[in-house]
């Protein structure tokens, strides 16, 4: 005689302290599913759900009391398996207290919630843009006015800072840098001279390649290039020291001092990046008008007599003003994106070499705009 199928809805486990009832792809769960029913309810489940067209299965929490971690681990365990046999499972309606016991317990995250559909292309764009907006644009302006804020505020009170600490951030950033300055200032010129030379020949203008090598060194290349080269040297290690402070916790035990680490740490970086910039453009200044100069005599046989008597009659004060305030606004923008980006780090080393990278690239690309922007205003 052939055996009757059970109808639905059926319940497929009913103890002491909990009752679950099924219905085609609904499971619906009451009482409390603790250790004492959590292995009867997943063997009997497996015995009575055996229904093929069900393709997702929704497991009704909303009346179910309490659950420990047992019984957290058989609703796991079933998901598990139906997942296998091609069924997904969908948990909803779970109390708060319920929710946070699956979340504590649960191996795998987001399981009270279908998942999420992917926005449309133009929703997608504007969240980015929105993200983009509140965590880097603002949160930029927000660091640039505190750090500047107390970075005018401490010049008038010394006792703030840590003493010796801007000689020490001097060293580290500008006397350091002035040998790789230094040599590469003396090649682009020497460059620059060496490619014009022979144009210049053509034309008969040998004496004008004082004025390229005078005005382009002056004006944009010493001021650019020795921004570009302590941004790549001395910004990636502001980025990395600051995101080192934060992943071993030295930024939190700062504050629990009592003390400011903006003040503390960043501040003294920004006095010496904005001091030794200056000296560092009038080295790289020297040095590659010296390989101008250089290549000049090699080159088209301009004396260094003629070549120092042609630049006293073209350079001009003008010069000198723009890159004093080129090497200031430099500074600023080196300091502040490798403290920014520091501050930004997470996930232990990866995050820290993740961090300098971004911090460089990006202070690199804001010099390069700043150049611009002062090039238009100053000339």
């Amino acid at each position: 005689m052939r055996r009757k199928r059970k109808s639905f809805p059926q319940d497929i486990c009913c103890g002491s302290e909990v009752v679950a009832r099924l219905d085609r792809d609904i499971l619906k769960m009451k009482g409390k599913l603790t250790v004492n029913e959590a292995a009867v309810f997943t063997n009997v489940f497996f015995k009575c759900f055996r229904h093929p067209s069900v393709k997702k299965l929704r497991i009704d929490l909303s009346r179910l009391e309490n659950i420990d971690s047992a019984g957290v681990m058989a609703l796991f365990y079933v998901q598990k398996k139906l997942k296998e046999k091609g069924v997904a499972v969908a948990m909803e309606g779970a109390s708060e207290s319920v929710q946070d016991k699956i979340r504590l317990f649960f191996p795998e995250t987001d399981i009270l919630q279908d998942p999420p559909i992917k926005p449309f292309f133009l929703e997608d764009l504007g969240n980015q843009m929105t993200h983009f907006f509140h965590s880097y644009v603002v949160g930029f302006l927000l660091l640039a006015s505190n750090l500047f804020y107390w970075g005018f505020t401490d010049v008038f009170r010394p006792w703030a800072r840590r003493r010796g600490e801007v000689v020490n951030q001097a060293v580290l950033i500008g006397v350091n840098a002035v040998l790789i300055v230094v040599f590469l200032s003396f090649v682009i010129g020497y460059v620059i001279a060496l490619h014009s030379s022979s144009q210049l020949r053509t034309f008969g203008a040998n004496i004008f390649v004082v004025d390229l090598v005078v005005f382009s060194i002056m004006s944009q290349m010493g001021p650019l290039i020795t921004a570009i080269l302590v941004a790549g040297r001395s910004g990636s290690a502001i980025a990395a020291e600051i995101a080192t402070m934060k992943v071993t916790a030295e930024l939190d035990a700062i504050k629990t001092m009592g003390l400011n680490p903006m003040r503390f740490v960043v501040v003294p970086k920004l006095y010496a990046c904005m001091f030794t910039m200056p000296f560092l453009i009038v080295f790289a200044n020297v040095a590659g008008i010296t390989g101008g100069g250089l290549a000049a005599q090699v080159y088209l046989d301009i004396t260094p007599e003629i070549f120092i008597n042609r630049m006293q009659d073209i350079m001009m004060a003008k010069d000198l003003y723009t890159a004093l305030v080129k090497s200031q606004a430099y500074a600023a923008i080196i300091v502040l994106t490798g403290s920014f980006y520091g501050l930004r780090v997470e996930r232990g080393a990866e995050g820290v070499g993740r961090m300098t990278t971004v911090a460089v690239v990006v202070s690199i690309t804001l010099v390069i705009l700043a150049d611009s922007v002062l090039g238009v205003i100053f000339y």
